[in-house]
């Protein structure tokens, strides 16, 4: 049996059960409170879209806040979206995000620099972003947002660390290395950004200097054991379907898990905890407009 595993599903059962409690203890205190709310936007019929959906739902029913998934069909044009995301804007909905990815004919950039600001549970506008970076209160992108949640909750140390982060993207790479690099309360670290296109020597030379290990750049197999110190910590974002149909992540997991102090597994690490950090940053954005502290 592993014992070193960082539990998502643990630490999320654990978030959405205490944002539940709160939510029903500010609607007892002030009972002219309604209850939280989402909106996801779905356009299409893609198949992870529709299974990643689902697990927002069964979250916001755990966690006590209402919802609705509002349905496109694929051919939506751009300027059809945008209209409906203008409507979601004003109205009393606390957040909404629109499910990733797109179809191709629609450039998801321009659909989530119109999503405002202070509705944004996903933490992608760039005014949510630019706060984030400078280490104030924001709605902070969601996946890394839950990592955060994940290293507090097993109380690892980040300051002074060195931290490895493989991958640069808006979604995961780029925001955790701003947030682990950042004087917040989990933070601190010195931290290190590679990507797939770091030179594989330098990569390697990199990981196994590292306290910390991050990886998201959806490549299986990347990260192997000999690549690692031992005691390091890996956490694995990667979420990759095998031909066989297993689902593996960035890391090749049975071995690390040998030598690593603490690693996620794929699935039941980050996934969890991404959907926890988009139901704190709803839960944040019900906070604010109802001027609760």
């Amino acid at each position: 049996m592993i014992n070193n595993i960082l539990d998502g599903k643990l630490v999320s059962d654990h978030l959405l059960k205490n944002v539940s409690d709160e939510i029903t203890e500010h609607v007892r205190k002030n009972n002219r409170l309604t209850r939280p709310s989402m909106a996801i936007v779905l356009v299409g019929n893609n198949p992870a879209s529709e299974s990643y959906v689902k697990g927002k739902t069964k979250a916001c029913e755990r966690a006590g806040i209402n919802y609705d998934v509002i349905r496109f069909g694929e051919r939506i044009t751009a300027f059809e979206l945008l209209e409906e995301v203008k409507r979601l804007n004003k109205s009393y909905y606390d957040g909404f995000i629109v499910q990733l990815p797109l179809p191709e004919h629609i450039k998801a950039d321009a659909i989530i620099n119109e999503i405002s600001a202070y509705k944004d549970i996903d933490g992608f506008h760039p005014l949510n972003f630019g706060k984030m970076a400078l280490g104030q209160k924001s709605m902070r992108p969601a996946t890394a947002y839950g990592i955060l949640k994940l290293i507090e909750y097993y109380n690892i140390d980040t300051k002074g660390k060195h931290i490895v982060v493989i991958g640069r993207s808006n979604i995961v790479g780029k925001p955790i290395s701003i947030m682990l690099g950042n004087d917040f309360n989990i933070g601190r670290g010195t931290v290190t950004s590679c990507d797939i296109n770091t030179p594989k020597s330098l990569l390697n030379e990199e990981c196994q200097r590292a306290d910390i290990i991050i990886v998201a750049v959806g490549k299986p197999g990347l990260v192997k054991v000999d690549m690692i110190k031992e005691g390091a910590i890996v956490i694995d974002v990667g979420i990759n379907r095998l031909d066989s149909g297993k689902l593996v992540g960035d890391c090749d997991f049975e071995e690390i898990s040998k030598k690593a102090s603490w690693v996620t597994p794929v699935p039941g690490g980050v996934g969890p905890m991404t959907i926890s950090g988009l139901i704190l940053n709803t839960y944040e954005a019900w906070k604010m407009k109802n001027f609760i502290d």
